[in-house]
């Protein structure tokens, strides 16, 4: 049975393979990024760029959740209201299933752990992610409506936390959608123009063929 300790993970497996196909990666077509690479190498490569982004958005909801923990034990506390105590525990609910949904990648990565699954590991941990991300923005624009209703009024803290929230919406999610669908149609177009490329150099090609051998076949051709 696998321990898990100090044996070789999915990841190291992968690379082995990778560098056993050195030799022909030369040959192996380009992606839409442009990169030759195997599909264990694409693969190898996303989960590196997932990691890195779960240490950005974990260190985040990791301060987030901190200075939520630690209301309840300041002088203040007792002087909210029951509405503005309602938001409180309606952000720690969030904030927990926040890290909770961060979490959940290296959960997954444990629990799929040598068993070649490294597909279906990148696909959850995306998914996850996505999820994580809505969350995180209801958290962030909810302690700053918090933070203004204490400090300043209600009036204040809505609009606030509302420009906030409707700012992280549109470069969260609505900017990199709208620049996913420009790329796709992008590769779309070069995708076309690559195939007519390459249908008119066949054409040629047989164009030629059939020139050289009615040439063959034509006795003032020798």
């Amino acid at each position: 049975m696998d321990s898990g300790t100090d044996s070789p993970t999915d990841e190291h497996v992968g690379s082995d393979a990778g560098r056993r196909g050195a030799g022909h990666r030369s040959f192996a077509e380009p992606g839409p990024d442009g990169r030759r690479e195997t599909p264990v190498e694409r693969l190898d490569r996303n989960w590196n760029e997932i990691l890195q982004e779960l240490r950005v958005t974990q260190t985040g909801i990791q301060i987030l959740t901190g200075f939520l923990l630690t209301v309840p034990f300041q002088q203040r506390f007792t002087e909210l209201t029951d509405e503005q105590r309602t938001i409180y525990l309606v952000l720690v609910v969030l904030a927990a299933v926040t890290t909770g949904l961060m979490v959940a990648p290296v959960s997954l990565h444990r629990w799929l752990f040598r068993r070649h699954a490294k597909s279906a590991l990148v696909a959850g941990a995306d998914r996850f992610m996505r999820v994580g991300l809505v969350f995180l923005s209801l958290v962030v624009s909810g302690v700053v409506l918090l933070v203004f209703d204490v400090v300043i009024g209600r009036t204040a803290a809505l609009a606030t936390s509302g420009g906030l929230l409707t700012f992280l919406v549109l470069t969260w999610f609505v900017l990199p959608v709208s620049l996913s669908q420009h790329a796709t149609r992008r590769e779309q177009i070069e995708a076309e123009r690559a195939m007519e490329a390459h249908q008119a150099e066949r054409a040629m090609e047989a164009h030629e063929a059939d020139a050289r051998s009615t040439d063959d076949g034509h006795p003032g051709g020798r």
